[in-house]
């Protein structure tokens, strides 16, 4: 599991969301947010992005901080 995993699934039971309900609602399929909530190292950004907008959340580039040696 990762964050983005964990979001995803935590925010969708406070919804009260089933996986089969977000799945409908999101108009993405079951496998995918299966896959999204175990944590699939490999998925499709405009899917996670779909999934996360009925979240009220997306995906945006975050700078990396650097450590300093």
């Amino acid at each position: 599991m990762n964050e983005l995993s964990t979001l995803v699934r935590e925010y969708r039971k406070q919804a009260k969301l089933t996986q089969e309900e977000f799945a409908l609602l999101s108009g993405l399929g079951i496998r995918f947010v299966r896959e999204l909530e175990g944590g699939k190292p490999t998925v499709r950004l405009d899917k996670v992005n779909q999934a996360l907008a009925l979240l009220g959340f997306k995906m945006a580039p975050v700078p990396i901080q650097l450590k300093e040696s």
